[in-house]
């Protein structure tokens, strides 16, 4: 009897092996003294290290891991018995290229159940990473990032904007990404080969805003030891962009109106007068409407900027692009700092999608740098985020996502929860067709009130 249970455990000894050997994550085992004693294909073909050459030698020989010397997983694992889970480090494989992974370990026990050693697998995350720039690509119009419907409408009509000559106003709250927008316009329009010359108006008191935007000559004051070109003459032949043009006084106002209505200009102590070639595309996160009826901002200077405007959402309006906007703000930081986080947690992420975000796109970048310095490795989790969004964000278990299909699934509920479980109006806000919705909830078996279905 006990010869037949043997010899039917070791065919299922080999049939396993030949399982590992074929899956795509690398495997390998180490004994107590950390020595090589499997690894599978895979794991060959991401470390570039020849099975036969790795037997037998100290995994972090073969490996060369960025926590090899003082943070190895394995080590971690036998000393403590507790495993590793999805730890993001780098390795050097055979050719000295940098390979990120992610990493997972677990004990290995013989049948008496002591420890007799460690298993290891890791997954390249180059490929992933691949898969996340072609997924990027799809929602990326010149740097803006979007599928959010409105922006995504902006997208379309943002080259027949910038074809024309015609001033364009820029109008969102702080954080939205204007600037983005004006550079966008000016790299998709004919003067994309000349200059675009920013400044910011609201952050200068007129004598200052004058000089910056005339120039002048020298002796025109008294610091004023030689003649300096002001922000019209850099713009030859490109595209001046004016931020927080509602913050400038009216004798401003008149001062640029007149540039706009002549097309020429004097420096600032000079008398020759010099031409114009420039587009002036502004930006303000006052509605300039407003500021008119309360007698702060110039109709006839509004009418001349305000040719074409462009009214861009606040992030609280556009809550699909935070999953986004949060994993394109970790992969630049990784590439700036050489290290791997593998992106934000289900319930961190569920924090950053209540937020209403006053700040909007350059709140939502600054959380993510405050939560990737604190994050060593791994994946940033809620603990991480600024102190000011856990209060109150409590998480209850249920909800805690563990999978890709998880994570969806709350993200689909939420949006149908703020559009009242109308499928339409959530297909609109997170930008797909019905029945692509439709689709995913039946897939997700995502349970909807009956009374609320359409």
């Amino acid at each position: 009897m006990r010869k037949n249970l043997t010899e039917k455990k070791e065919p299922l000894c080999d049939k396993l092996l030949t399982v590992v050997d074929h899956i795509s994550d690398g495997v390998f085992a180490v004994d107590l003294n950390f020595k090589i004693t499997f690894m599978n294909r895979a794991a060959e073909r991401i470390s570039g290290y020849p099975i036969k050459e790795a037997i037998g030698k100290r995994c972090s020989e073969v490996f060369r891991t960025s926590a090899c010397e003082d943070n190895c997983p394995l080590e971690q694992t036998i000393k403590t018995e507790t495993p590793v889970i999805n730890r993001s480090v780098c390795i050097n494989n055979h050719r000295g290229e940098r390979i990120p992974i992610s990493i997972s370990t677990a004990l290995l026990k013989d049948s008496k159940g002591n420890t007799t050693g460690g298993v290891e697998t890791f997954r390249d995350l180059n490929q992933v990473r691949q898969l996340h720039k072609e997924y990027e690509a799809k929602y990326t119009f010149e740097n803006i990032l979007s599928r959010n419907n409105k922006m995504r409408e902006l997208f379309n009509i943002l080259p027949t904007i910038a074809e024309s000559e015609s001033s364009v106003l820029i109008e969102g709250e702080s954080g939205t990404g204007k600037e983005l927008v004006a550079r966008a316009v000016h790299e998709l329009s004919p003067r994309k080969d000349g200059p675009f010359i920013g400044l910011n108006c609201g952050a200068l008191p007129d004598n200052l805003l004058e000089s910056e935007l005339f120039g002048y000559t020298a002796g025109a004051f008294t610091d004023a030891k030689k003649d300096k070109k002001g922000r019209f003459e850099l713009a030859e032949g490109g595209t001046l962009f004016l931020d927080e043009i509602g913050n400038i006084s009216s004798a401003m106002q008149i001062k640029l109106l007149r540039v706009l209505q002549e097309k020429t200009f004097e420096r600032l102590g000079g008398t020759r007068t010099i031409a114009a070639d420039f587009r002036i595309v502004s930006a303000t996160n006052q509605p300039l409407d407003e500021l008119i009826e309360k007698g702060d901002f110039r109709k006839d200077f509004f009418y001349r900027i305000n040719v074409i405007k462009i009214a861009l959402p606040p992030l609280r309006e556009r809550r699909e692009d935070i999953p986004l906007l949060a994993d394109h703000f970790v992969q630049n930081l990784n590439r700036l700092h050489q290290k791997d986080i593998n992106g934000v947690s289900p319930p961190a992420l569920k924090i950053l999608m209540n937020h209403d975000y006053p700040g909007n796109i350059r709140e939502l970048e600054n959380i993510i740098e405050h939560a990737f310095v604190l994050c060593g490795s791994g994946i940033i989790k809620p603990e991480f985020l600024p102190e000011y969004l856990q209060k109150g964000n409590s998480i209850p278990a249920i909800e805690i996502a563990s999978t890709m299909d998880e994570m969806e699934s709350l993200f689909i509920l939420a949006a149908l929860k703020r559009n009242n479980w109308s499928r339409k109006d959530t297909a609109r806000e997170i930008g797909v067709n019905p029945s692509t919705l439709y689709r995913k909830i039946k897939k997700l078996g995502l349970k909807i009130p009956s009374h609320k279905e359409e």
